[in-house]
């Protein structure tokens, strides 16, 4: 029998539907003949005894999640995420260098240090990237982090306070879109796609509006009614990364 770990934080569960989906996978993977462990910080020293780890709690370099990945790949058990993908996607600077470097297709993006940060730079980017830009701080997850702007005066606004939390800020093209595809890739293969619908109040799937928290709609796509190119540019990025699981964000720029 398999013993399946699934490490996980009671920090980051922050609703229901989360840990209703945990036991879920624990009980699917059960029916499946395998036996499984939730596995929290405190036991951390479990991992070793597992024959695959799959990781459900934020990952960064910064914190329990990247020890127990690497942990998992010292003892060489199989796991999700695996070490180099945490490095890489924690760090918006280094995935959109990898993505770049393959090839693939992105919003015109653009890498700013402190010493970057002057009006000339600021009213070449409106004019080489258009109006209004995204502006993002390099460990975002979640939509947090993640700025619209209109103007050189609230391009400095948000762009000093995102440059007091790194080294780098990055600056985007802003698409407009009625939804994002997000497309799961793991090993190489689609796993999933689904549509996220983006809320009339803002621009970003998830935000605080209001003092309330605003999500995205969800909705389910079956692969045949995915176009081809929005699979196969999901798995072009998704192996731009590494051959773990990943969900790729894809703007929907008028069909496109």
């Amino acid at each position: 029998m398999t013993k399946l770990g699934i490490f996980v934080d009671r920090k980051t569960l922050s609703s229901s539907e989360q840990l209703n989906a945990l036991i879920r996978c624990r009980d699917v993977a059960e029916e499946m003949g395998h036996d499984v462990d939730f596995i929290f910080p405190v036991d951390i020293n479990k991992i070793p005894h597992m024959d695959a780890l799959f990781i459900r709690a934020r990952t960064d370099p910064m914190n329990i999640t990247y020890v127990a990945a690497q942990m998992a790949r010292f003892h060489t058990i199989p796991v999700i995420d695996d070490p180099d993908s945490i490095q890489i996607c924690a760090d918006k600077i280094n995935m959109y260098s990898h993505l770049i470097k393959s090839g693939v297709s992105i919003p015109k993006t653009v890498f700013l240090s402190k010493d970057d940060l002057t009006e000339k730079v600021a009213a070449k980017l409106f004019a080489d990237l258009g109006t209004p830009l995204i502006l993002k701080e390099p460990s975002t997850s979640f939509s947090l982090r993640v700025e619209k702007v209109s103007d050189v005066t609230e391009f400095f606004r948000v762009a000093k306070r995102f440059i007091k939390l790194s080294d780098w800020i990055v600056v985007q093209q802003y698409v407009e879109s009625r939804y994002d595809w997000r497309v799961g890739v793991l090993g190489g293969k689609l796993l999933y796609v689904c549509k996220y619908t983006i809320p009339s109040v803002t621009f970003k799937i998830q935000a605080s509006v209001n003092g309330h928290i605003v999500y995205c709609g969800v909705e389910s796509v079956p692969e045949t009614e995915v176009p081809p190119h929005i699979i196969r540019l999901g798995i072009d990025a998704a192996n731009a990364i590494g051959t773990g699981l990943y969900g790729v964000d894809i703007k929907n720029n008028n069909g496109d």
